[in-house]
Formats: C-alpha cells, sequence, structure tokens
C-alpha cells in the first residue's frame, strides 16, 4: 500500500524523491512525506496530509536540496491519518526511516523501548523501528547504521520493507525487506531503493529485487547486499521497461471511467498471439505440470477472488476437473488438507498482494509443488515466486476499483480452463475453434455492452440516493453479482450485498421493500427460468428491479422493471461481458453522489499488508 522512495546521488536527490512517489500515487495514500540528510549531518523532514504535490510545493518554498534521501506515500494502519503519523519518522533526529507493513510485535517492543527511555509521540507500529534502530545505533552498532539496522530487524515480527538514513552518515542509506517488496536500481553511480520498479522509471533502467530477510547498504556507486545470515550476497540486476510509465486522463472524467472504456483494448492485448490453445501459453514447463495435476486450488482476495468463483465452474465444467477457491487471507490460518498434486493459482492485479503472497508461501510449504500466477505485472513477486504464469496485460490501473484488471483475470482463467480441457481430451477441435472465434470477438462484443452508458446513467439516477442494494445472479453470474455489489459500495459508499438469487427465500427477502433496489444478471441459459421465480418474488414486496438481461432473454420492461439488454449472448464467457454494466453503474452512481472516485476513502490500490 505505501509507496518508498530512497536515494544517494552524485547531485540533489529531491526531485528523485518527489518524482518516485508521484508515480505510486494511485495506489492511493492519505499522507506523504520525506526526510533528506545535507552534507553537514542534519536531518530535515516534510510531511504533508494534501497530495505530492503539496510536499513539492514546500520543498520548493524551503529550497530544500540533499544528497541522501528518503519519501514515503502512507496508508494508515496503525494510527489515524495526521502530521504527526506521517512518515518519515525519526529518533532523536538522528535516524529517520519510512516502512510498509506490520510489525505485529510492536506493542512488547514498545514498552521495552519505554524503559530504556525512548519517548513516543506517534500511535503507529513504525515508531518502534526508528527507536530500536537508534538504540542499536548508539550501543553495539558503534554508530553503524547497517549493523544497527541487521540487529533491529532480528527483532521484527511481521512483515516490513524499510529505507533508513542517519543524520551521521551522510551519503549512506540501508534498506531492508521481510514480507514487503523492496527493489534497488542504479545508474552511473547514483544508487535508488523502493517499493515498486515503476517509481524508479525515470532515472534508472536496471533493477535487483531484494529477496526476503535482504539487508542493503547504499552509498554512492556501491550497492552491498547481505542476506538474512548477514552473509554478502548478489542479487541480479535486470532491465526494466523504458518510456514514461505516466498515464493520462485524457478525455475521460476519472481513471475508472477510462480503465472501463479500455477494456475492449486490454482483453485483445491479453488475447494477443492466442492462435491455439496450448499449455505453453503459461509457460515452458506447463505441458508435463497441467498433465501431472489432479485438481486446482485458487488463492485469491477481493476482486480477484471472484475472478476466481467463475473459474472454479469453469474448471469443472470443461476439464472436469475439481476446483476449490479460497479466501488468501483466510487459508493459512486455519487447517486445511494438502494435496500435493493440485496446481495453486494465485491471482492479483499487483502481484504483491501480501495476503495472497503468504497463501502462496504457505501452500508450498505444505507440499503444494505446482504453483501458477495470473497477473497484471511481469516483473512482481508473485510471478517470480511460481513456476508458470500467464500476464493479463491490462495495463496499468489507477482506480483503486478494479475494473479491466477483473475481466482480463477472467480471460486468462477461461483460456485455463480450455487448455486443461484439452489435455483431458474433453475439448474437441470444432469446439477449440468455436472458443477462439468466441475469444477474438470479445472485444468486440464488450465494446456493445459499454455503449449502453446512457441508459446505465439513468439507473444510477435512482441508485444515488439509497442506503442499500442487492444483488442476485445464479451459477456463473453469482460471483459477478458479487463483485456488482463491491464496485457499489468500493466507490459509492452504498451498502450493497449479493446473493444467488435461490436463496432469496432462505433469509434475505425479509430486506426487501421498496427503498431496496436489486440487480438481478439474467442471462439466457438453463437458469434463466428459476431466475424469473426469484424476481417475482422480489416484484410481489414491492422492490424496484434492475436486470442486465441477454438480447434474447425474454424479460420485459414494466412498471417497477428496468430492463438493461446486452447486445450478445457469449454463453461460457458471457459473465465477462455482464461485468461491464455494472462497472458502469457503480461508477456513475458514485460520480452523482460525488464520491472520491478514483480514491475512495479507507481504501488503496496494492494491499501490500495483512
Amino acid at each position: 500500500m505505501c509507496g518508498i522512495v530512497g536515494a544517494v546521488g552524485k547531485n540533489n536527490i529531491v526531485p528523485v524523491l518527489l518524482d518516485g512517489i508521484a508515480r505510486l500515487e494511485y495506489r492511493g495514500y492519505d499522507s506523504t512525506g520525506l526526510a533528506v540528510v545535507h552534507e553537514k549531518g542534519m536531518l530535515e523532514r516534510l510531511v504533508s496530509m494534501a497530495r505530492v504535490t503539496d510536499l513539492a510545493q514546500q520543498a520548493q518554498s524551503r529550497n530544500l536540496a540533499a544528497n541522501t534521501g528518503i519519501s514515503h506515500t502512507r496508508w494508515a494502519t496503525h494510527g489515524k491519518p495526521c502530521e504527526t503519523n506521517a512518515h518519515p519518522h525519526t529518533s532523536h533526529n538522528e535516524i529517520a526511516l519510512v516502512h510498509n507493513g506490520i510489525i505485529e510485535n510492536y506493542e512488547a517492543l514498545r514498552c521495552q523501548l519505554e524503559e530504556n527511555g525512548y519517548t513516543f509521540i506517534t500511535q503507529t507500529d513504525t515508531e518502534v523501528i526508528a527507536h530500536l534502530i537508534h538504540r542499536y545505533w548508539h550501543g553495539n552498532a558503534h554508530g553503524d547504521l547497517l549493523r544497527a539496522v541487521q540487529a533491529a530487524t532480528r527483532e521484527l515480527n511481521g512483515a516490513y520493507a524499510i529505507a533508513v538514513i542517519s543524520a551521521r552518515e551522510p551519503g549512506r542509506l540501508v534498506g531492508a525487506r521481510s514480507g514487503s517488496p523492496l527493489v534497488v536500481g542504479r545508474h552511473d553511480k547514483d544508487v535508488y531503493v523502493a517499493s515498486d520498479a515503476a517509481a524508479l522509471i525515470s532515472v534508472t533502467r536496471e533493477i535487483a529485487y531484494l529477496e526476503e530477510g535482504d539487508v542493503v547498504d547504499l552509498r554512492l556507486g556501491h550497492i552491498d547486499c547481505y542476506d538474512i545470515y548477514e552473509q554478502s550476497v548478489a542479487r541480479s540486476f535486470l532491465p526494466v521497461a523504458s518510456g514514461n510509465t505516466a498515464v493520462e486522463l485524457g478525455s475521460y472524467r476519472h481513471f475508472m471511467q477510462k480503465e472501463i472504456f479500455e477494456q475492449p483494448r486490454a482483453i485483445a492485448d491479453t488475447l494477443e498471439g492466442v492462435d491455439a490453445i496450448t499449455p505453453e501459453l503459461f509457460g515452458d514447463s506447463a505441458q508435463q505440470i497441467f498433465t501431472d495435476i489432479d485438481s486446482v486450488l485458487i488463492l485469491a482476495c477481493g476482486t480477484s477472488h471472484y475472478a476466481g468463483q467463475v473459474a472454479k465452474q469453469w474448471l469443472e465444467s470443461l476439464a472436469y476437473l475439481p476446483c476449490q477457491v479460497e479466501i488468501a487471507s483466510e487459508y493459512r490460518y486455519r487447517d486445511s488438507v494438502p494435496n500435493p498434486n493440485a496446481l495453486v493459482i494465485v491471482v492479483s492485479q499487483s502481484g504483491e498482494t501480501a495476503d495472497t503472497l503468504a497463501a502462496l508461501k504457505h501452500a508450498k510449504a505444505l507440499g503444494h509443488i505446482h504453483t501458477l500466477s495470473i497477473c497484471n505485472v511481469a516483473t512482481s513477486a508473485m510471478v517470480r515466486q511460481t513456476e508458470l504464469s500467464y500476464l493479463t496485460r491490462a495495463g496499468i490501473e489507477v482506480g483503486v476499483a478494479s475494473t479491466k484488471a477483473f475481466t482480463t483475470q477472467l480471460v486468462a482463467l477461461f483460456l485455463l480452463a480450455l487448455t486443461l480441457a484439452k489435455l483431458r481430451e474433453r475439448l474437441s477441435e470444432e469446439e477449440e475453434a468455436y472458443w477462439l472465434r468466441t475469444l477474438r470477438h470479445l472485444p468486440v462484443a464488450m465494446q456493445a455492452a459499454l455503449a449502453l452508458e446512457p441508459q446505465v446513467i439513468a439507473w444510477a439516477e435512482a441508485f444515488s440516493n439509497k442506503d442499500h442494494a442487492l444483488f442476485l445472479g445464479r451459477g456463473l453470474h453469482f460471483p459477478i453479482a458479487q463483485e456488482g455489489a463491491l464496485k457499489l459500495k468500493e466507490i459509492s459508499y452504498i451498502h450493497a450485498e449479493a446473493y444467488p438469487a435461490g436463496e432469496l427465500k432462505h433469509g434475505p427477502l425479509a430486506l426487501v421493500d421498496a427503498e431496496m433496489p436489486v440487480v438481478a444478471i439474467a442471462p439466457n441459459n438453463a437458469l434463466l427460468e428459476k431466475l424469473k421465480s426469484n424476481l417475482q418474488e422480489v416484484r410481489a414486496r414491492g422492490a424496484e428491479l434492475y436486470v442486465v438481461a441477454d438480447l434474447d432473454s425474454h424479460i420485459t420492461p414494466d412498471s417497477g422493471m428496468h430492463v438493461l439488454r446486452v447486445p450478445e449472448h457469449a454463453s461460457l464467457i458471457s459473465p465477462i461481458i455482464h461485468a461491464a454494466p455494472l462497472q458502469l453503474l457503480a461508477y456513475h452512481t458514485a460520480v452523482i453522489r460525488g464520491t472520491d472516485v478514483d480514491k475512495p476513502r479507507n481504501l488503496a490500490k496494492s494491499v501490500t499488508v495483512e
């Protein structure tokens, strides 16, 4: 969630610190700050509760310049958003650090440090790290920042990526990571750390990914890395994509709207090069791995979890493979029965989702050996930690509420279902050809669904003054109803829940009245007639119905029955198409209500803490 940038350079590094965290703004944050060490050994700290541009204005007004520094965007975990709790944190104005993650034993450490005479001014867990490093820096480390950080991190339980500077050592920066990502960059003699390679794209084309437990010591022209055993190690530098990663809003009002309308292109890019259904789409060793497996386990959070729920039904109906879908944040905290012959699939937009990475690690510890990531970022930790991968190529997604990442995940998972079906001789040549044609047509079908925006805006007007909403779906479309409800509550702050339509009479029907709008997804499939009966149950209770239907679903608009007809019927992959109107409904409802669509309150784009 938080963004970290640090640098040691020949010239003023303040512009680098500001540009780096500006490139991470889309992830979401509630405060920002930076700290630098001047040549004469003085720390200077700036923080802002506004945007990075405000921090930059402060730096400019002070003519701030230095060769060593750190910067940060914070998404609050411990302690409310305020200037006191904003990073960087300092200790005795001698140590400054920025931190991403959560320190689980911070309360015990805080008590120890208070007994040692340290005074705490923040409500955060991060201040513990600053004081702990300071204690070692003045004690056993004898003023050596590297040794102090190594000693301090041995006491930390939880997840962290940190960048640390000291007043007495200008020209030096120490970074460390465990459970949260941290990368190192270099250009000429200038050296950098960041929580994401995207933050450094304007200053370097060479990036090294630190491993779990690494501590890195940066000085001008020198990068020294030490592993968890404090042994000197070399981490390989890799080229990163050139070009400017800044994203322009263009003619759109918000990034979310732009990303909704980018879905036809994103789907086409995700399908680029798919001329046949073949295991090699997922990696060179996929043929053997896919042959060896006898089941599938999908681990994901939030929107990606709903994509996994759709994939479960595809995998079981097409490939006849048993599939289990787990919420990643719950999976590793319960007793489960591992199956070494299962394919473990992790799904994430960023590839840095802490809960999903932890679930992947747990699955491996239980003996799962076959792993696959469905991800939007080629250089992410998730892709690097799995045997196989499929990149969704959705492009940068700025809006916190995921749209194009979701539909491209579905495309990748459908390709996987087809591939496993083919290997298990459950996909004929004619069926393969049919699905390839259907997939190639998918961008056009999505474009047709997006053309319904004017009708969706009319629905949004009705939703904008409501406090609650109910979403219904059956079969493949129940997870799409869940995703629609999630989108609405994420950005409009309307309480929304989703249920399988057949479950209405088992409890939720008690909530239905004239003030509860009900959205139903009604594709023309085997469950349509059952769904129509469920809709009548709703109408009988006086609720307004909003139905997203196929062109041939034969549902007639009437008083209290509003029907939106998706122009094309895409059979098994219709969940991808039906997601679009629900995204638009959430977006336009939020716009009418005046919420911060791209950066909804309390949320962040890349969830890198548990």
